[in-house]
C-alpha cells in the first residue's frame, strides 16, 4: 500500500495512526520504568558508599513513585479482551427512588463525563431523557479513546447511593438505584446479519435539558429489535440519517454481547433494563449519610472520599475489578 491509498480511508488511517501512537506510547512508558530503575539503584549504591542515611527518604519516595508507575502498566496488561481497545458506549437508566433516582442518575452522568474527560478521553452525549422536575430518566454517552471500553466495562450493573433527600422536605434519608449499560462501539469491519422485518424504527424531535424540543424536524431515531426486545436510540448527531447509522451500530454491539453471554449461558439482559434496580442487585453504594463512603460490592475495595468520586476519581474501583477478574481467570 502506497501513501495516497494509505490515506483514501481516512477513517482506516487514524485508527491505524492511533494504534502506532499507542505502541510508542507503550515502549517510551517502558523505558521510562527501566531509568527509573536504574536511578533508584545509582541512589542506593551511593548511599552505601558515603554511609549517608539522609538519602533513605529520597530512596523511599523514588520506590513508591516507582511502584505506583509499575501498577499503572500492570493494569494496562490486563485490557486483552477482544473489545477492550474500542470505545465505550455507556447507558445510564434512573431505576427505583422517582425524583431521587432520576438527580442519582444525573450525577452518575457527571461522574462518567469528569472521569473521561481527566483520562483525555472525547465525551459526547448521544442521548439523553431529562425530567422538567429534576434529574434524568436515561442517558447515552460515547466515549472515544484507547481502551475506553476496557476500562469502563467494570462499570456495567447497579449502583446505589443512600443519602438526605434534597427533594424530601422532612429531611430523611433515602436509598436510590440506577443502572449502568456498557457496550463496545464496533466499527464497520464486524459484521452481523440482521433481518430488517426483525426491526422497528421510530422517529421523534430532540429534546434538551427538562425535557424542550431542541430542534423541529424529527430527527431522533429509536431501533427495537424485535426478537430479543434490544432498543436503542440516539438524538444528538447532526441529522436523522447519523442519527440511524450511530444507532444500528450501538444495536449490533448488543446483539453480538447478547450472543456471547448465551454461549456463556449467562442470564442477564444487556438492554440496560436490569430487571431489578433495587436493594440487594447493586455492584457498588455511594453512602453520603450518616457517613461518607463509596464501596464496591465485587471486590471490597472502598474509600471515604465520596466528592472525589462523584468528580470522576473512579480508577480504584476500575483497576480493582480488572486484577479480581485477572485472578478469576
Amino acid at each position: 500500500m502506497n501513501k495516497q491509498e494509505f490515506w483514501n480511508d481516512n477513517e482506516k488511517a487514524q485508527k491505524v495512526i492511533q494504534e502506532n501512537k499507542s505502541l510508542k506510547d507503550t515502549v517510551e512508558e517502558y523505558n521510562q520504568l527501566s531509568e527509573s530503575l536504574e536511578e533508584i539503584e545509582l541512589l542506593i549504591e551511593i548511599g552505601l558508599e558515603e554511609n549517608d542515611d539522609s538519602i533513605c527518604k529520597e530512596i523511599e519516595k523514588s520506590i513508591d513513585s516507582l511502584e505506583k508507575e509499575i501498577d499503572n502498566m500492570r493494569i494496562k496488561t490486563l485490557l486483552s479482551g477482544e473489545y477492550d481497545r474500542n470505545n465505550a458506549i455507556l447507558s445510564i437508566n434512573a431505576g427505583t427512588g422517582g425524583l431521587d433516582a432520576q438527580d442519582w442518575a444525573q450525577m452518575l452522568l457527571r461522574m462518567y463525563t469528569r472521569w473521561g474527560e481527566r483520562k483525555g478521553y472525547k465525551v459526547k452525549l448521544l442521548d439523553i431523557l431529562s425530567d422538567p422536575e429534576a434529574g434524568i430518566k436515561s442517558a447515552t454517552l460515547l466515549i472515544e479513546g484507547l481502551n475506553a471500553y476496557g476500562y469502563l466495562k467494570s462499570e456495567k450493573g447497579v449502583h446505589r447511593i443512600v443519602r438526605i433527600s434534597p427533594f424530601d422536605p422532612s429531611g430523611k434519608r433515602h436509598t436510590s438505584f440506577a443502572s449502568v449499560d456498557v457496550t463496545p462501539e464496533l466499527d464497520d469491519s464486524i459484521e452481523i446479519e440482521i433481518n430488517q422485518s426483525d426491526l422497528k424504527i421510530d422517529t421523534y424531535r430532540a429534546s434538551g435539558a427538562g425535557g424542550q424540543h431542541v430542534n423541529t424536524t424529527d430527527s431522533a431515531v429509536r431501533i427495537t429489535h424485535i426478537p430479543t426486545g434490544v432498543v436503542v436510540q440516539c438524538q444528538n448527531e447532526r441529522s436523522q440519517h447519523m442519527n440511524k447509522d450511530r444507532a444500528m451500530r450501538m444495536l449490533m454491539a448488543k446483539l453480538i454481547e447478547l450472543k456471547e453471554l448465551e454461549q456463556k449461558e449467562k442470564i442477564e439482559d444487556i438492554q440496560g433494563k436490569y430487571s431489578q434496580i433495587t436493594w440487594g442487585s447493586q455492584i457498588r453504594s455511594y453512602v453520603f449519610q450518616p457517613y461518607k463512603m463509596v464501596k464496591d460490592h465485587r471486590t471490597n475495595a472502598e474509600i471515604g472520599n465520596v466528592d472525589s468520586v462523584m468528580d470522576g476519581n473512579i480508577d480504584l474501583f476500575i483497576n480493582e475489578y480488572l486484577k479480581m477478574n485477572k485472578i478469576k481467570k
